[in-house]
């Protein structure tokens, strides 16, 4: 059975067609969407061996169409899928990624004929299309199209697209290129399997440094590792490493740990994408299978076994891409460090290579840029004269060495007075800002979350822990959820010298703290106390404090302040340094 159709195009279809892609895998990752669109939970793709008259296959095993909707659907060219259907899909509710109406034809980028063939209902409907025609046609609504409707067998489901007739004006697909794609988009979905060339997509697919271990781990069993670091940037949007037990996913991708470890490039750390098979961890899984039981013997066991093999292949990777970086530079600074004295060499040796620790993805103009400064810096500056003295006291007497030291005191001296000054004029712009009515509490936090310094001596101290603040987000994630999300605590600063937390909560310049905003900054210490055992200090800050803020039988370490009390006790602060220091 056949029947007559025509394209029916939307409006939006002349601009849409305009928008080409910018590669042949990137059209090619239009119809593995299309795949998804369709709840399909296989995808298999077919690649051409190069200069071969081979076709591209994609194939799925989603919801396929009738051929009503291959007409009213398919056929409709720019219509936006997402307003015909709605943004989730009808099956699984996966969020939609088609959105244009013109991925279908994505394939035509690569090849000049395709074939669809779809199946649903017990029938498969299929129609041929060739850029050819349409040349003749000259008009996309007067093309004629057959479609061809048979019986097939019932329950078969899907849809496979096959592209000949590959154009000779583009090289053919890239695996490797299609691949880094589609890992970036699908690698951290769960409920679909695509095969690219027969092969499961997975982590050996990532373009870089790969690693895996099996490990028989005392008290869980077989544990496998395999992780990747790309060669530029992050394989997937959700970096890390994902544990799964008996073969689900368990939480979210994390880094063991190594983002503390300061010898370690955070930014390489964050390229970091790989899985653990830990089957013998299935007793210490929380309901939902949302985490593990942190404080599990057995998981410390996996980490142990699993932290020292990524910091060796980051730091493996790190060395190849320092030394490289240090290649290109070595010839245009070894002329300028062969004239510095020893002393000086030294000096300005240590500091290439932090900047090189810092900065070893950054571009090399750029790296060039940060290292000249500093070689200029170390050349001329007062600094350099003084590194210069400490060199040839050490070689000296007691007393040269307190000279030296005080030359030192002097310079850094001069560097805090303009500090000093420099603070000075933020807190005039902190001014403006609480003298501003329209001033926010959200803007408050953000001009004040990384200057604790104006709260005074004692606040400045303190730091942020990375992993309990990441702790402390997530589990405050699950208490703070639907009416509730917006009255989450505003910072939290962990750990000074003491191993004290701090919470401040700001409120806008122009609110006057109560008895109510006592109450809430008690009730979120009280809620953060299970997930931290340190001492937790409360500071509370507005535009003034009220005769309703409870100043008697209230909990230690409760503060509240004012915006102008705290500016003006740090700028006399500010002001006395200056008087003395000048």
């Amino acid at each position: 059975m056949s029947r007559k159709s025509r394209f029916q195009v939307n409006s939006r279809l002349a601009s849409l067609l305009s928008q080409e892609y910018s590669s042949t895998e990137r059209a090619l990752k239009e119809l593995v969407d299309n795949g998804w669109d369709a709840d399909a939970t296989e995808i298999e793709v077919t690649l051409p061996t190069p200069m071969s008259a081979d076709p591209i296959v994609i194939e799925d095993n989603g919801s396929g169409m009738s051929a009503d909707e291959v007409e009213s659907h398919y056929l409709n060219i720019a219509a936006d899928r997402r307003q015909l259907r709605g943004p989730r899909t009808a099956k699984l509710k996966r969020q939609v990624k088609g959105r244009k109406g013109v991925g279908k034809f994505a394939g035509l980028m690569a090849a000049a004929h395709m074939k669809l063939e779809t199946r649903k209902d017990g029938f498969e409907t299929s129609f041929e299309f060739n850029l050819g025609q349409l040349a003749a046609a000259r008009d996309i609504e007067q093309l004629a199209i057959t479609l061809k409707i048979l019986p097939c067998e019932p329950g078969s489901l899907g849809t496979t697209i096959t592209l000949t007739e590959l154009h000779t004006g583009y090289e053919f697909p890239n695996p490797v290129t299609f691949k880094q794609l589609l890992i970036q988009e699908y690698g951290r979905e769960h409920g679909i399997a695509i095969n690219v060339d027969g092969k499961p997509l997975g982590v050996d697919d990532v373009q870089g440094l790969y690693r895996t271990f099996t490990e028989d781990v005392e008290g869980v069993g077989p544990v496998v590792l395999r992780f990747a670091i790309p060669d530029k940037k992050s394989a997937s949007r959700k970096p890390g490493i994902l544990v799964r037990v008996q073969n689900k996913p368990v939480g979210s991708p994390y880094f063991f740990g190594l983002e503390e470890q300061e010898d370690i490039p955070q930014k390489l750390i964050r390229r970091l994408y790989g899985e653990v098979d830990a089957d013998g961890l299935s007793e210490f899984v929380t309901d939902g299978w949302s985490s593990l039981v942190e404080n599990s013997v057995l998981l410390e066991r996996v980490n142990q076994f699993v932290r020292p093999k990524l910091a060796a292949a980051i730091q493996e990777k790190f060395g190849r891409e320092i030394q490289l970086a240090r290649a290109r530079l070595q010839r245009q600074i070894h002329l300028r460090l062969a004239k510095l004295p020893e002393y000086r060499r030294k000096y300005a040796e240590e500091a290439i290579q932090k900047i090189l620790t810092r900065s070893f993805d950054e571009p090399p103009e750029k790296i060039e840029n940060y290292v000249f400064v500093l070689l200029e810096a170390i050349e001329s500056s007062e600094y350099g004269s003084v590194l210069g003295h400490l060199a040839e006291a050490k070689r000296s007497d007691v007393a040269a060495i307190a000279e030296s030291l005080d030359e030192f005191g002097l310079v850094d001296m001069a560097y805090l007075v303009n500090q000093a000054k420099a603070r000075m004029d933020f807190l005039d712009m902190l001014d403006e800002l609480v003298a501003n009515p329209k001033t926010l509490e959200a803007e408050m936090h953000k001009a004040l979350e990384k200057s604790l310094w104006v709260l005074g001596t004692p606040y400045s101290l303190f730091s942020s822990n990375k992993t309990l603040q990441r702790l402390v987000e997530d589990d405050l994630a699950k208490s703070y959820t639907g009416t509730r999300a917006t009255l989450r605590p505003d910072l939290l600063a962990t750990e000074d010298m003491h191993r004290e937390c701090l919470l401040i909560e700001f409120k806008r310049p122009s609110h006057a703290l109560n008895y109510d905003d006592y109450t809430q900054v008690i009730r979120y210490r009280h809620e953060l106390r299970p997930y931290i055992s340190k001492p937790i200090k409360v500071v509370v800050i507005g535009g003034q404090v009220s005769p309703d803020f409870p100043t008697k039988s209230i909990e230690d370490e409760v503060r509240p302040m004012s915006f102008h009390d705290i500016i003006s006790t740090a700028r006399r602060e500010l002001e006395w340094k200056l008087r003395t220091e000048m």
